[in-house]
C-alpha cells in the first residue's frame, strides 16, 4: 500500500510539469511570434494576438501513411476531415491541419497553383463586402492581414491556400471558401510547392 501511495504521489507531482511542458510545446507551434502581446480581446495592433490557439495534436504537421492515385507532389485538400496532404513517394504524405469553408461556401475541384506570394495583400471581393459591409477595401500584407504569411493562388478562382492571423480557427469550418493554415505550416508548404502544382479539393 505504501508503494502504491508513493507512486500515486509521484504521478500527481509529475502531472503539472507534463501539462506545462505540453502547453509550452503547443504554444510554440501555434502561438504568436516572439515579442507579441497576448490579449483575450480582439487584437488592436499588429503585435497583438488572441490567446485561444489550436491545441489538438492531430492538427500538428506530420508525415503519415496515405494511399492515393495522385502523383507525388500533388496537394490533396480533404475539407471534411480538415486536413491538407502533400503527397510523397512510398505511400506517405505530409499532413497539415487546416481551416475550411463554412456551411454554404463549400466547394471541390481540381486546379493548379498559378501564383505564390509572401505576406500577400488582401482585397475582399464585392460579394464579401455585401455580406460584411465593414470590411476594408484593401489591406496590405502583415501580421494583422487575414491572408497570413504566405498564399498559393488556385487557377482563376478567388480561392487560395493561405496562412492566417487566427490560428485558433484551424480544424474548423469558418472561411468563405479559402483554405487556412497556420503561418508556420503555410511557410513550410510554400517552400515545397511550385507554380503548376496540382491541387485536388475533395
Amino acid at each position: 500500500m505504501r508503494i502504491l501511495a508513493a507512486l500515486a504521489l509521484l504521478a500527481a507531482l509529475a502531472a503539472p510539469a507534463a501539462a506545462s511542458s505540453n502547453r509550452a510545446f503547443m504554444d510554440a507551434m501555434f502561438g504568436p511570434p516572439a515579442g507579441a502581446e497576448l490579449t483575450q480581446r480582439a487584437p488592436v495592433h499588429q503585435l497583438q494576438y488572441q490567446t485561444q490557439y489550436v491545441r489538438h495534436p492531430m492538427f500538428l504537421r506530420q508525415v503519415v501513411n496515405y494511399q492515393t492515385h495522385e502523383a507525388p507532389g500533388t496537394v490533396v485538400v480533404d475539407t471534411r476531415r480538415h486536413f491538407l496532404y502533400l503527397v510523397m513517394p512510398g505511400g506517405k504524405a505530409i499532413r497539415y491541419g487546416i481551416g475550411v469553408a463554412r456551411l454554404g461556401f463549400e466547394w471541390s475541384g481540381t486546379h493548379r497553383v498559378t501564383d505564390k506570394r509572401e505576406w500577400p495583400s488582401w482585397t475582399p471581393p464585392t460579394e464579401m463586402h455585401a455580406r460584411q459591409p465593414g470590411l476594408p477595401r484593401f489591406m496590405p500584407g502583415g501580421p494583422n492581414n487575414p491572408m497570413g504569411a504566405r498564399a498559393l493562388y488556385l487557377g482563376s478562382t478567388l480561392y487560395r491556400i493561405h496562412g492566417t492571423n487566427e490560428p485558433w480557427s484551424i480544424g474548423q469550418s469558418v472561411s468563405s471558401g479559402c483554405i487556412r493554415m497556420t503561418n508556420e505550416d503555410v511557410i513550410d508548404l510554400y517552400r515545397r510547392v511550385q507554380i503548376g502544382t496540382k491541387v485536388v479539393v475533395i
